[in-house]
């Protein structure tokens, strides 16, 4: 497989992007446990496919047109739930279907060929293109300069923004940055598992941090660390067995996360009295 890093400008980005992905993921991620944001994670991201749709059918970048509808539900989600008495569990469901939907209606729409997409809905890290690792490459590194910059800021909003509303700081400003954060988030993992299993890798490497540790900080290098693992080892694994590597990453993510939640509550009903 080096070999193959160092001849094929194909696996040169699966293993550039897989690494700025795994940045993105370990930070995103955790917020997302923390916040208790998985399923809404989970809307914004099944949303996106229409957008897919959109630029099939329009001729432009799916990824730009998944971006934009990202963004756009992430946003209309937040202002939605926080102007009306409706459930964010509702607007899940009603952005999760509605992007599905517009997907599947603007590419019947395309004229030709339809296009296969397996690829955005189960990822393949393999065609990645050097636009995606250029993507994703500048926005894990806004995302480490934005909660580095303002770390204890974000701390407090997880943990405690009523306080940080009392201090004078603008808290609804902060979760319409967040969820912005996560859109971006999800369409740049989309390439590596797919809209269906995105937020397993969002999720799977900060549980399993969790266990270990109750610090943000912590938590999150722990999780960047263990989403390049999963990544890096999937990636290994679908060029070497020719094995869809969307699925691999997710198997060896959330497998993982059940066999050490497992034997950590084994350990504890066995040897903790």
């Amino acid at each position: 497989m080096i070999e193959a890093v160092i001849n094929y400008s194909f696996m040169q980005n699966a293993v550039m992007s897989a690494f700025f992905a795994s940045i993105i993921c370990g930070i995103i991620g955790t917020i997302v446990i923390e916040k208790k944001l998985v399923m809404m994670s989970g809307g914004i991201a099944h949303t996106s496919f229409g957008g897919i749709g959109l630029g099939y059918y329009a001729g432009f970048e799916p990824l730009l047109g998944a971006l934009v509808f990202a963004v756009v539900s992430a946003i209309s989600i937040v202002k939605i739930k926080n102007n009306t008495t409706t459930k964010s569990d509702t607007l899940i469901g009603l952005f999760w279907s509605v992007g599905m939907a517009l997907g599947i209606l603007f590419i019947s729409f395309t004229p030709g060929y339809p296009p296969t997409m397996s690829t955005y809905l189960f990822g393949d890290i393999l065609t990645t293109s050097r636009f995606d690792v250029i993507f994703a490459g500048l926005l894990s590194f806004f995302i480490l300069f934005i909660i580095r910059s303002y770390y204890k800021y974000w701390k407090a909003y997880l943990f405690d923004d009523e306080f940080l509303s009392v201090m004078g700081i603008n808290t609804q400003f902060m979760e319409y940055f967040l969820f912005i954060l996560i859109a971006f988030a999800i369409v740049v993992v989309i390439k590596l598992v797919g809209i269906i299993l995105v937020i397993a890798l969002l999720t799977a490497p900060a549980a399993i941090a969790r266990i270990y540790t109750y610090s943000l900080k912590k938590m999150m290098i722990i999780s960047v660390f263990l989403s390049m693992f999963f990544s890096g080892t999937g990636l290994f694994l679908s060029y070497n067995f020719d094995v869809p590597s969307g699925a691999t990453i997710i198997i060896l993510a959330g497998g993982s996360y059940l066999l050490i939640a497992l034997f950590k509550n084994l350990y504890r009903n066995n040897f903790i009295r």
